[in-house]
């Protein structure tokens, strides 16, 4: 502030007026947006087509190239003007957005470095999202190379949302389908530049021509914006650029902000239901072989019919994760790339064998010969543990360190596992109190033997869960480091939830239960314990699935300051 200029108010100076209300108007309208639309207003529209050009390439991609947004970092304030103008032109809803602007920090108290970030949809070279789509509701334009979405053929299944690593597509619960940014190419194709780079009154966004292979060798050191994904993961195409140097501890401003994810309730419910399933028909064929055929018969109606009403019931669940369900037949479409579509496929092979099976059983040796229902027993048997390992593929596909393949396909076999002894325990004292079958010696080495596996696995499976919190102690902020802290954290009250059940229906009530002479003790009220270990268990199994969503945690594009 200029020392001539006298102060205003009591000690104003006679003469000279308020000199605060006389830089105020100078002073409003020297924004950048004044400034831009003083340019504009004295321009005819002619004049005014050709100042984006600038913005845009002068000729289209050629072999091997498309677009690609270019963010000029130092040109960028943080005005948000690219987030309005999308919302405006693409005609979002109040709550939603395609682009969005995050804050990178770093520095020292000295010397405090803040950033701001415009992203959108990065038009990767090889969108997780095209690949994880089971309907191929994702196109990437040969031409552009811009990812399209197709709203018509979506049935808002969410997967995309989950394998992007960049949180770009945005899920529209009321019109039941997920949508993105397009990168207006209607615009471009029309020579127009899109409503972000029109919008921003600092010219930090632009539209240009990159070379995929350039783009693959830029991504060679694992370089893209300061923590956030690996871009080697889809290989986005977006060009961030600065003249400056950021500090070593440069991260988005809500790096270290814990929030759960989303419990995807339907999914839980699916997961739960199918592995309960397999696990029953499963242990019923262990079961047969320890006992011999003719005496497992006189059972195998129950867990037949369980697993069989189990599976309907899951896959009845399954669709209600869907914006729009009565699309679901749509699903097997993008089988040769999406393990969406091979769980789907599988677990409707599953349903029918599982059926004839049930049939079978059902039906006695008379009405059926007895190789269709052992076929028809290990069929199903086959393909529904071939569908538990498309489901723990759905969420290994998506990259994630929680949900990293080996883990998740161990997690799931164990659950099928646990999930099939207990209920497959349950039903077979179920199936003697109405039946009296089979003889007693048979009835206790089944005891023995489905006892022992349930306080086996369920060791197994608390003690594997528990293994996540070691890395509570590694030095640096990985994601199973997160993932170990909401553990101990915002979700520490579900996580002892978790470990009740277990250590009550997996270890405390087998544990009493394995003499058999207490079941028998018992009499008419022996289904009393094995009810309440059956409801302990699936309870925890429940608890774990859901800390199996809520935990898994990922690095993404910048955000804002979280409080």
């Amino acid at each position: 502030m200029p020392s001539d200029i006298p102060p205003s108010g009591p000690n104003a100076v006679p003469g000279h007026g308020n000199w605060a209300a006389e830089l105020l108007p100078v002073i409003e309208g020297s924004t950048a947006v004044d400034g831009f639309a003083d340019y504009c207003s004295g321009q005819e529209p002619e004049k005014l087509r050709g100042r984006y050009q600038a913005l845009l390439p002068a000729t289209p991609p050629g072999p091997g190239e498309q677009y690609a947004f270019e963010v000029d970092l130092d040109r960028c304030s943080g005005c948000k003007s690219c987030v309005v103008a999308c919302h405006a032109l693409n005609g979002l809803d109040e709550q939603e957005s395609w682009r969005e602007v995050g804050l990178l920090v770093g520095g020292g108290p000295d010397l405090p470095v803040l950033q701001h970030v415009t992203t959108a949809c990065h038009h990767c070279l090889e969108p997780a999202c095209q690949a994880a789509c089971p309907v191929n509701a994702y196109q990437k334009d040969p031409g552009t190379g811009i990812v399209i979405h197709l709203d018509d053929q979506c049935f808002g299944c969410r997967y995309c949302t989950l394998a992007c690593p960049y949180d770009v597509p945005k899920y529209h619960a009321a019109k039941g389908i997920v949508r993105k940014c397009d990168m207006c190419r209607t615009r471009l194709l029309a020579g127009e530049a899109p409503a972000c780079v029109q919008a921003c009154p600092h010219q930090a966004i632009r539209i240009r021509v990159v070379a995929a292979d350039q783009i693959r060798e830029a991504y060679e050191t694992h370089t893209f914006l300061p923590g956030t994904p690996d871009p080697q993961l889809t290989e986005p195409t977006t060009v961030y650029t600065s003249r400056k140097v950021f500090p070593r501890n440069m991260l988005p401003a809500d790096y270290y902000h814990l929030r759960p994810a989303e419990a995807h309730w339907p999914l839980v419910i699916m997961l739960i239901l199918t592995q309960m399933s397999v696990g029953t028909l499963l242990t019923g064929q262990l079961l047969q072989r320890e006992w011999g055929v003719e005496d497992w018969q006189r059972l195998a109606a129950w867990p037949a019919t369980w697993s069989l009403l189990m599976g309907l019931v899951a896959l009845a669940a399954s669709t209600l994760h869907l914006g729009r369900p009565w699309l679901c037949f749509r699903a097997v479409l993008g089988l040769s790339h999406s393990w969406l579509s091979r769980e789907i496929v599988a677990f409707g092979m599953f349903a029918l064998l599982a059926l004839v099976h049930a049939a079978a059983t059902w039906g006695g040796l008379a009405s059926y010969p007895l190789w269709l229902g052992r076929l028809a027993g290990t069929m199903a048997t086959c393909v529904g543990l071939a569908a538990v390992v498309s489901s723990a593929m759905v969420y290994a596909a998506t990259k994630r360190a929680l949900w990293n393949g080996p883990s998740t396909v161990a997690r799931f076999l164990l659950s099928t596992l646990l999930l099939g002894s207990v209920t497959t325990w349950w039903l077979t004292e179920v199936s003697v109190s109405i039946t009296q079958e089979p003889p007693q010696a048979v009835l206790t080495s089944g005891r023995r033997m489905l006892a022992t596996a349930t306080i086996s696995l369920t060791g197994l499976k608390l003690l594997y869960e528990l293994s996540l919190l070691r890395y509570l102690r590694q030095p640096h902020q990985s994601a199973l480091k997160r993932s170990a802290q909401l553990l101990i954290g915002p979700l520490g009250d579900t996580m002892l939830m978790r470990l009740a059940c277990g250590v009550a229906g997996g270890l405390l009530l087998p544990a009493l239960t394995i003499e058999t002479a207490l079941l028998e003790e018992l009499g008419p009220w022996r289904l009393l314990p094995l009810t309440a270990l059956l409801m302990a268990t699936v309870s925890g199994e429940i608890f774990e699935r859901y800390l199996f969503f809520t935990t898994c945690v990922v690095r993404r594009m910048p955000g804002a300051v979280q409080s």
